[in-house]
């Protein structure tokens, strides 16, 4: 069994899931606001309705970003600190990666990039294809590396045209100056079952780590730091 989590989309999300995938509860509050007074509850509730305690999990699946520094934060110290109480391995998840998996189920794309909204003129970026391992019966959207580049996750400036005429999903995709013809999907919003799906094959296939190496991914060098810390307030 498999506990998985966001607050990274502007929501609250909490599913668990067993090792083919198979959802046996989720719960999604939207907003985010009340993160951090709904999170624990949430999964306190999760567990009880598939009956189960955090002893049965086997680990603990987080969206690890980039996307919405507070979010990440709060996702990722709950991960961190119930890795460390209850013994338990963790699973950073991509959400550019959970963008075009959601974007493959809804909509049967198998190649895309992926855009989320960065903030101050930016988008988070990333190219995405899709992979199946039949034996295991698994359809995931794996990172493309993109040439000239060191990740498979960047930052791109608002109005930038992609390099492929490919569809493009997640919010951030109508920032970006479009070929002719090409598709968006802005409304591309993963949920903790994506999230989880991924982690799942993730762990199936590399295991999962420890507490101190849950860590979260900003993409923007000291974003984690207040104003004040980097020099701007």
């Amino acid at each position: 069994m498999f506990l998985a989590m966001d607050t990274v989309f502007d929501q609250c999300s909490i599913a668990i899931l067993d090792s083919s995938g198979q959802v046996l509860s989720n719960h999604t509050e939207t907003g985010k606001r009340q993160q951090t007074q709904q999170i624990l509850p949430m999964i306190d509730a999760a567990l009880s309705e598939a009956q189960l305690r955090l002893a049965d999990i086997q680990a603990l699946i987080f969206n690890r970003g980039p996307g919405a520094f507070s979010g990440i934060r709060i996702n990722t110290a709950v991960v961190q600190a119930l890795s460390v109480a209850h013994d338990l391995p963790c699973v950073g998840v991509s959400s550019l990666q959970a963008i075009a998996q959601s974007a493959y189920q809804q909509y049967g794309l198998t190649h895309l990039y992926s855009a989320l909204d960065a903030r101050m003129q930016q988008v988070y970026f990333g190219q995405y294809e899709l992979i199946s391992d039949n034996q295991a019966g698994r359809h995931i959207m794996q990172p493309v590396w993109a040439y000239g580049s060191d990740s498979t996750e960047q930052l791109l400036d608002y109005d930038s045209q992609t390099a492929l005429n490919l569809p493009i999903a997640g919010n951030g995709s109508v920032l970006l100056a479009l070929h002719d013809q090409q598709v968006c999907h802005e409304d591309v919003w993963p949920d903790a079952v994506i999230i989880g799906q991924l982690g799942v094959a993730q762990f199936a296939n590399d295991g999962g780590t420890e507490a101190a190496q849950a860590l979260p991914k900003y993409l923007r060098n000291q974003a984690w730091k207040t104003l004040k810390e980097q020099g701007k307030a």
